[in-house]
């Protein structure tokens, strides 16, 4: 990309607030564009310029993504968030030129020497009510397993699965050598999750008669990554409690103190700690991990995992490590490494499969403040079915139990299941300072579907309802409103409806 050098700038907001611009799509216009800079917010001190185009978010390239798909990734990003930017004559100037935007470098470098970026790749996939989406092709005159009829918006699919590619692991288990029937045997026996390693055409001959692992794979396509959480040192501490689980060989990080630099740099209630400094720490005792963290000074660097993508990376039998060492070898120019140390980009989430016995929906009561219900009714064109998105951090909604991605099933009693976003909106307008609405996780909504399970209030046995609350004084966020759905496009593009000022532009606040 010679003569087009991206700005690389970092951004940081604080709790409840945004990091000040807007981002938007412009009939007549291509690409990610920066508008309405906000006059002292972050975006206008870090040196953003209006009509600037983001080229990556967190590394990843976006300028081929759609609106929806950027959006989410700034927004996964947490609190800090890195871009890749171009100012519009030089964007203008290089589509004009048809350059290659999303190669920094001719050959990507590294101390001199020249990079491969071929490497096989981590898919994780839960299955949906339809299945995974793919089928599997083996041949007696090619040795191996291959990828065949991967269904276009599967669970395949958005897992980064390709047709051709070959399967070398199930779960972590190599099946190399293993018949077809062997193969289908343990993807049945896996349950309603699995993780595959996989290569493609290219990346095959590449490696021709090389051992191929998960050590050398890439972890971009799955949809839980790790978290770089750079913490500096307040006056009170760091803010949290280490925790560890001497059965496991794990660290915890517990008792977040509210406001602490822990809190602030994006660290959540039981996150496992896997690296500080870089360092694993999986072997460590408590006293060993103590003292890294000591020895740090006022600022230390934690590699850390949820729940969900612990439970994911264990499935694969692969370390989270994988995702830190892949961070340093980023084909991004140096610059842009030494000020990242952020949380990596993030596919829209696909949760980890739910135990049998928390497969309940909820049912959630919330009080309506001045500020609104504090959250987002989003839905996907073309498809049924709407879902919860940017619930406000204290708001009622919040308080009432709401989570992002959350399934709406009933409005008030009534199903809406079927329903399109403006009758959901209707029945939500029309339920005056009240509202109860029964919802289900997205991972328990399509185990429950698949089962073929009706989800109703029965399910709820002996629980009741989230907890009520009512809001003593106004929310400073931003009130709950409906999102208006853009014209459908071709079925075969799905986009999650977007807020929109005209048919011809969408923005959203970021």
């Amino acid at each position: 990309m010679a003569g087009y050098k991206p700005s690389v700038i970092s951004l940081t907001k604080r709790q409840g607030h945004t990091f000040g611009f807007y981002l938007r799509v412009e009939h007549g216009e291509e690409g990610h564009l920066i508008r309405c800079l906000e006059m002292g917010g972050p975006a206008e001190l870090a040196g953003m310029k209006d009509g600037g185009r983001i080229l990556r978010v967190n590394g990843t390239f976006v300028d081929e993504l759609s609106h929806s798909e950027v959006v989410d990734m700034v927004r996964n990003s947490g609190p800090t968030v890195t871009f890749h930017i171009l100012d519009e004559a030089s964007y203008v100037q290089a589509k004009a030129q048809e350059v290659n935007l999303s190669n920094p470098q001719s050959t990507p470098v590294a101390n001199g020497v020249s990079k491969q970026d071929l490497k096989p790749k981590l898919c994780y996939l839960v299955k949906s009510s339809s299945g995974y989406g793919f089928s599997l092709r083996s041949e007696k005159s090619e040795p191996g397993l291959f990828m065949t009829e991967v269904m276009q918006g599967s669970v395949a699919d958005r897992a980064g699965v390709n047709v051709k590619d070959r399967l070398l692991e199930v779960n972590g288990e190599s099946v190399e050598g293993a018949t077809h029937e062997q193969v289908v045997e343990k993807i049945k026996l896996s349950g309603g999750s699995i993780m595959f390693l996989l290569v493609d055409e290219e990346t095959d001959r590449q490696y021709q008669n090389k051992k191929i692992g998960a050590w050398l794979a890439t972890a971009k396509h799955l949809p839980h990554q790790p978290r770089i959480t750079d913490i500096t040192k307040g006056p009170d501490g760091y803010g949290f409690l280490l925790k560890e689980d001497v059965n496991q060989k794990c660290h915890f990080l517990r008792d977040i103190d509210r406001g602490s630099p822990a809190e602030r740099a994006g660290v959540k209630e039981m996150d496992r700690l896997v690296a500080v400094d870089g360092k694993e720490v999986e072997e460590c005792n408590h006293g060993q991990v103590v003292d890294m963290i000591r020895q740090s000074g006022n600022k230390c660097c934690f590699l850390v995992v949820d729940k969900a993508t612990d439970q994911m990376y264990k499935q694969g039998k692969v370390s989270p490590m994988l995702f830190l060492e892949e961070t340093r070898d980023s084909s991004s120019p140096p610059s842009y490494t030494e000020a990242l140390n952020l949380p990596a980009p993030v596919r829209p989430s696909t949760p980890v499969q739910a135990k049998e016995e928390e497969l309940k929906p909820k049912l959630c009561r919330m009080e309506k403040t001045p500020a609104g219900y504090g959250f987002h009714l989003n839905g996907i064109v073309g498809v049924s079915g709407q879902f919860i998105k940017d619930v406000v951090s204290g708001g009622a909604a919040d308080r009432a139990g709401l989570q992002e991605d959350d399934m709406v099933v009933e409005v008030n009693g009534e199903n809406v299941e079927q329903s399109s976003h403006d009758e959901v909106v209707a029945l939500i307008r029309s339920s005056g300072s009240s509202l109860e609405m029964l919802l289900a996780n997205k991972s328990v909504y399509d185990q429950l579907k698949a089962k073929g399970v009706s989800i109703t209030r029965l399910l709820l046995e002996e629980t009741s309802y989230a907890q009520v609350h009512t809001a003593d004084t106004p929310e400073e966020e931003e009130k709950h409103e409906e999102k208006a759905r853009p014209e459908s496009p071709p079925e075969q593009e799905r986009e999650r409806a977007k807020s929109s000022s005209s048919q011809d532009s969408l923005d959203e606040r970021l």
